[in-house]
C-alpha cells in the first residue's frame, strides 16, 4: 500500500544541531544544497519514451485523498513538494522552496518559494497554493490521510504566508524530523480545486475518472492519456522549472508510459523481450538466476539494492465490531493467538521457500535495511510448534472431533480468511506457506487472492478478517505517525481510533509522541526500542522475512539513481534518460 499504506513515507537524513534531520540556517538567509540535477552517469540524450509497468492503476489522482502506491507514483511524476528527500543520498534538498531559515527554538521555518514557477496551465505557483494544501489537509470533510501525519502533539501546524513567495510553518511543539516532514506533502493547485474544497467535495475531486485534460501538473510530466486497465501515458511538461547542471531544461525524456500488468509472469516475459524497460516490484527469487544470465549477455541490467526496508505485512482486523457477534471473537483477536502463529512459522524456512534464500528473517516491522532504527535485540518468537499449541490450548482451542482442525468449547473451528493481492506471486506464495504452517498446529486458513485495489478498499472499510499486503513507510518512525498512533489513518489493524482501544496502544501513542519531540538521537532510539518491544509482545502485524531487492532494467535506460524505497527507479523521473532516444521493441 504506500504507505497505500502507511502513509506515506520515505528516508532519513542527518544533520547535527537541535533538529537533527533537516538542513537549516538558523536566523540567517543561507542557501540549502543546490536543486540542480547532479552530473549524469553518462551524457543523457534528450528525448525518447520510457515504458515501465505497474501491478494496478490509481484509485485516484488526488494524493491528499488517496495514498495507494499508483496514486503516489502519479504524484511523483506530475506534482511537487516544498522540499525533497533525495532517496539515494538521503539528504534533504530544496524543491519548490529554494531556501529556508529556522528559528532559534527549531520550531518555525520560513521558506522562500522559487520565482517564476507555474503550473502546466500557466497559472503561477504561489504561497496561496501552500496555504490551500494545508487547509485541505486539516479539513474534516476531506478526511485526508495526511491529517494525522501533520499533527504534532495532537495539534495542527500553523501556516502563514506574508507574501506570494514566503511561507512560515510553525510546529506546536518540538519535532525532531523538522522540515524533512514536508517531503511527504504533495501540493495542490488552489485555482483548480478551491471550488471543490468550498463545496465539501474535495475528497471526490480528481478521481480516476477525471479526464486528464482537467488535471494540472507542476512536476516534470503531465498525464495526457489514461486507458483504464491498460496504461497511463505521461508527456513532458514544457513549463517544468528544473534544469540540469548545463542549464538544459528537464526532463530528458519526452514520455513515460506506465503499462498496467497485474500478473508478474506476463511482466517478466515482456521485460525479457525488451518490450518494457522495468517494473515497480522487485524481482522474484525464481527470476533472479535467469536475469543474471541475461545481464551477463548484456541484454539487461541487474541491480542489487540491498535489503528491503519495507517488509510484507500480515495482520488481523482488530476492530472490536468485527468480532462482536462472531463466535471466534473470544479468542481470534487475542494476542496469544497471534503469538502462536508467530511461533508456528519457521522464519529461516520461510525465507528459503518464499524467496529461495534471497531474504533475511525478521521479527518486527523495522528491517536490517533500515540501519538507523533497526533493533537487533527485539524480542523474538522461536520456531516451536509445541509453544504454539500450548498458547492455543490456553485459549481453549483443542482438537475435539479428531479431524485436523482445532475447535473451541462451542465447536467453532480455528479458521480465518486471508486476503492478499492477486498477481503478486511473492504474496500469494507467502500466504500459501503460512496456510501450510498453520495447518500443522490445527488452524485453517482460507486464502483469497483479489485485485490489489479491492483488497485495499476492503481493508480501509474494515471488511476483512486478515490481510497480507505490501506497503511502505518512512525510515524515520516519527514520520510514520499515521502508522504508529492509534488515531492514524495507516494504523491498519484498527484505523482512526478516537481514543486508544487498548492500553498497549495508549503506551505506544505516548512513547511515539515523546520520541518525536526529543532532539538527542540516542534517546530517540531508546524510546523507539520500547515501542518495538511493546509491538513485539502484542503483534498487531506479523513479519517473517524481508527480501533482498533486485531490479532488472533494459540497457537503454541510463542516468539511473537507485533507492531502496519505492519507486526505486522513478523517484527522480526528470533525470532518467534513454540511450539514443526511441522506444522499446514492440
Amino acid at each position: 500500500m504506500n504507505r497505500q499504506s502507511r502513509a506515506l513515507l520515505t528516508i532519513v537524513i542527518v544533520a547535527i544541531i537541535l533538529i537533527p534531520y533537516a538542513y537549516c540556517a538558523r536566523g540567517r538567509d543561507e542557501a540549502p544544497p543546490s536543486a540542480l540535477a547532479p552530473p549524469p552517469t553518462e551524457q543523457p540524450t534528450r528525448g525518447g519514451t520510457l515504458i515501465a509497468t505497474a501491478r494496478s492503476e490509481p484509485r485516484s489522482f488526488n494524493r491528499v485523498a488517496s495514498r495507494d502506491f499508483p496514486t503516489e507514483l502519479f504524484a511523483t511524476l506530475t506534482q511537487g513538494r516544498l522540499v525533497r528527500v533525495n532517496r539515494q543520498t538521503q539528504e534533504i534538498e530544496p524543491w519548490l522552496a529554494e531556501k529556508w531559515t529556522t528559528s532559534d527554538d527549531g520550531r518555525s521555518f520560513t521558506l522562500t518559494l522559487r520565482d517564476g514557477v507555474v503550473w502546466s496551465d500557466g497559472i503561477p505557483f504561489t504561497s496561496a497554493d501552500v496555504l490551500f494544501t494545508f487547509q485541505a489537509v486539516y479539513d474534516e470533510a476531506v478526511g485526508s490521510h495526511y491529517t494525522s501525519t501533520f499533527r504534532v502533539a495532537g495539534k495542527p501546524l500553523t501556516v502563514t504566508a506574508p507574501d506570494a513567495r514566503t511561507v512560515v510553518i510553525t510546529y506546536p511543539a518540538p519535532f525532531a524530523p523538522g522540515i524533512r516532514q514536508l517531503d511527504n506533502l504533495t501540493l495542490l493547485p488552489k485555482h483548480k480545486l478551491e471550488a471543490a474544497l468550498t463545496a465539501g467535495t474535495l475528497a471526490k475531486a480528481w478521481t480516476a475518472a477525471t479526464p486528464p485534460a482537467e488535471l494540472v501538473s507542476i512536476g516534470p510530466f503531465m498525464l495526457t492519456r489514461y486507458e483504464p486497465g491498460q496504461r497511463l501515458v505521461y508527456e513532458r511538461n514544457p513549463r517544468y522549472w528544473r534544469r540540469d547542471a548545463q542549464g538544459q531544461q528537464l526532463p530528458y525524456l519526452d514520455q513515460i508510459v506506465i503499462e498496467i500488468i497485474p500478473e508478474q509472469d506476463t511482466e517478466m516475459v515482456r521485460l525479457q523481450a525488451g518490450q518494457v524497460d522495468f517494473g515497480q516490484q522487485q524481482l522474484r527469487a525464481t527470476d533472479i538466476a535467469g536475469m543474471r544470465t541475461l545481464a551477463a549477455q548484456g541484454k539487461l541490467q541487474l541491480l542489487d539494492l540491498g535489503v528491503s526496508t519495507d517488509p510484507d505485512s500480515f495482520f488481523f482486523n482488530l476492530r472490536a465490531k468485527q468480532w462482536a457477534n462472531d463466535p471466534r471473537g473470544a479468542w481470534l483477536p487475542r494476542k496469544e493467538f497471534r503469538q502462536a502463529i508467530s511461533h508456528a512459522v519457521d522464519r529461516e524456512a520461510f525465507a528459503e521457500t518464499v524467496f529461495l534464500g534471497e531474504a533475511v528473517p525478521i521479527h518486527g516491522p523495522v528491517t536490517p535495511g533500515n540501519t538507523r532504527w533497526f533493533w537487533p535485540n527485539i524480542p523474538r518468537y522461536e520456531y516451536s510448534v509445541e509453544k504454539a499449541r500450548a498458547l492455543l490450548e490456553g485459549l481453549g482451542l483443542k482438537n475435539r472431533d479428531q479431524d485436523e482442525w482445532l475447535e473451541d468449547d462451542n465447536g467453532t473451528e480455528a479458521r480465518f480468511t486471508l486476503q492478499t493481492f492477486r498477481g503478486s506471486s511473492i504474496l500469494e506464495r507467502s500466504a500459501a506457506v503460512l496456510r501450510d504452517d498453520l495447518q500443522k498446529i490445527g488452524i485453517a486458513v482460507d486464502v483469497v487472492a483479489l485485485e490489489a485495489n479491492t483488497v485495499i478498499s476492503r481493508m480501509l472499510e474494515g471488511q476483512f478478517e486478515a490481510v497480507w499486503m505490501a506497503f511502505q513507510g518512512d525510515l524515520d518512525p516519527a514520520l510514520n505517525k499515521d502508522y504508529w498512533l492509534s488515531s492514524g489513518t495507516a494504523h491498519v489493524w484498527n484505523l482512526n481510533q478516537q481514543t486508544p482501544a487498548t492500553d498497549w496502544e495508549r503506551q505506544i501513542d505516548e512513547l511515539m509522541t515523546q520520541q518525536a519531540s526529543v532532539a538527542d538521537e540516542s534517546e530517540r532510539k531508546r524510546i523507539f526500542n520500547d515501542v518495538q518491544r511493546i509491538f513485539s509482545e502484542h503483534l498487531p502485524i506479523l513479519h517473517f522475512a524481508t527480501p533482498r531487492l533486485y531490479l532488472a532494467v533494459t540497457p537503454r535506460v541510463v542516468n539511473l539513481q537507485l533507492a531502496q524505497s519505492r519507486p526505486q527507479l522513478l523517484w527522480s523521473p526528470d533525470t532518467l534518460a534513454i540511450r539514443g532516444g526511441g522506444r522499446p521493441a514492440s
